[in-house]
């Protein structure tokens, strides 16, 4: 997409389909205005939504790796949740919860887990939708349901399948949560209503909770933003102020230029590798800071 001014319209329209839940009708008709035909409105779509057939950066049959998908039962209801570390045994390794973004688990958050597990940790990436029949195929059903789910369930679940993740011997016995998007408002709602069963908290562009939630924070943050993603940052700036009013351990980072989901390999139009390495190495060394054994 070369044209600067057609990349901020059509990237602000799907950001309103996906975050204010507009149907495709909607998002297809304003597309089609804006990029002259129904054909280019669908690459435009195409393009700066996530890819399902993207390739993933670790390999699912990684042979470093063990991985495997656990049901299981978590807060009195249905949880699906993907599992994956390191096969190398010798030292005792943190835990780090994979929050998924609004279009629930999937290949991409798999990738992620993988990768988590790579950087030396036991990654668990639950299916917040489990509840309600696991994430769908359709990326605009889960989008929906999402919109719909109970939170005091979803933060139940997410309390009770991380103590349950960081328990034994293998385990450093310490457990942190890192999620984008969705997620990482979760991540943020997570933080306030955990105390300190959670060690350590990273948030890619998660809107945030009311400022006055700030002194319920007892977990370590790290908070990564997008340049360009004005509404997360009407949420974000106060929410970081107010961390750091209450003396909280926060970092926060803004990274010009960038739209929101731009850590998203699997987004043509919204990624971009050197904020998104930048943010991932920053994150991978806070993570270890506080959950190393």
């Amino acid at each position: 997409m070369t044209d600067p001014s057609l990349r901020e319209s059509a990237v602000r329209l799907y950001d309103d389909f996906t975050h204010e839940h507009r149907d495709r009708r909607t998002l297809l008709r304003e597309m089609t205005a804006l990029a002259g035909s129904a054909a280019a409105a669908e690459a435009l779509i195409a393009a700066i939504g996530a890819s399902p057939a993207a390739a993933a950066i670790t390999a699912p049959d990684d042979r470093r790796l063990l991985t495997q998908t656990v049901r299981a039962t978590a807060a009195g209801k249905s949880s699906i949740a993907y599992l994956a570390r390191p096969k190398a045994g010798g030292r005792k390794l943190g835990t780090v919860m994979v929050i998924h973004e609004n279009r629930g688990l999937n290949d991409h958050i798999r990738d992620v887990a993988r990768r988590i597990a790579l950087a030396g940790f036991r990654a668990v990436a639950p299916d917040f939708l489990a509840p309600w029949g696991g994430t769908p195929a359709d990326e605009d059903k889960a989008r929906d349901m999402i919109a719909k789910v109970d939170y005091d369930l979803v933060i139940a679940q997410g309390l009770a399948i991380l103590a349950e993740a960081k328990r034994g011997p293998e385990t450093s016995g310490k457990g942190g949560v890192i999620g984008f998007c969705w997620g990482g408002a979760l991540v943020n709602r997570l933080a306030v209503a955990g105390g300190k069963a959670i060690d350590a908290a990273v948030a890619y562009y998660g809107p945030a909770p009311a400022p006055a939630e700030a002194a319920k924070v007892e977990a370590p943050m790290l908070l990564h933003y997008a340049g360009k993603d004005a509404r997360v940052a009407q949420t974000g700036e106060p929410w970081v102020a107010a961390l750091k009013a209450a003396g909280k351990r926060v970092e926060s980072f803004t990274y010009p230029g960038v739209d929101h989901a731009f850590n998203n390999d699997t987004s043509v139009e919204r990624y971009d590798k050197a904020a998104a390495d930048l943010a991932w190495g920053r994150s991978i060394a806070f993570l270890h800071k506080y959950l190393d054994a």
